[in-house]
C-alpha cells in the first residue's frame, strides 16, 4: 500500500541504504497535507489477557499486533505509519527484529525508523517496545 501523504528521502548526498532494508527503513519521511496524526504509545508485548511472551520474537509480534490494533482503532494501517521506533533490551535481539520487521512491516514508502538498544524498560521482563506516528486523511 502506498501512503499518499509520505514521501521517503533517501538522497545520494547520505549514506545509502543497503537494498535489503529499503521497505523498512528511510532516512527521512515528509508528511504533506496532514488532516490526523496519530501518535501510538509505546507498545510491549503484552496480550490483552495481560499474557507477555517468553522470549524475545513472541514479545515483539505482539508489541506489532497492539500497534496494529491501535492503527485500526484509528480508522489506519500500516501503510500510514511515518516513523516507528524501537527500543529493545539486547542488541542481539536486532536480527530477529530486522527478520520480523521484513515479514510483517515491509511497505512502500518505508517509514523513519530509529532502533535503540536500552538498559530497561518499565518492566524488567519487556524485551521491546514499539511506538508509532501515522498519518492520514481526514475522517
Amino acid at each position: 500500500m502506498i501512503n499518499d501523504h509520505v514521501v521517503a528521502h533517501n538522497p545520494a548526498s547520505v549514506w545509502q541504504v543497503p537494498e535489503s532494508f529499503k521497505s523498512i527503513y528511510s532516512h527521512a519521511v515528509e508528511v504533506s497535507g496532514l488532516k490526523r496524526l496519530l501518535i501510538i504509545s509505546g507498545q510491549f508485548g503484552v496480550a490483552t489477557n495481560r499474557e507477555l511472551g517468553a522470549d524475545f520474537a513472541s514479545q515483539c509480534e505482539q508489541a506489532m499486533d497492539n500497534v496494529e490494533a491501535l492503527l485500526a482503532a484509528g480508522q489506519m494501517t500500516t501503510s500510514h505509519v511515518a516513523k516507528i521506533t524501537y527500543y529493545v533490551t539486547r542488541a542481539e535481539d536486532f536480527p530477529a527484529l530486522v527478520e520480523i520487521r521484513r515479514r510483517r512491516w515491509a511497505w512502500e514508502p518505508a517509514p523513519a525508523v530509529t532502533a535503540i538498544v536500552v538498559s530497561g524498560l518499565a518492566r524488567p521482563e519487556y524485551l521491546i517496545e514499539i511506538e508509532a506516528l501515522a498519518v492520514g486523511d481526514a475522517q
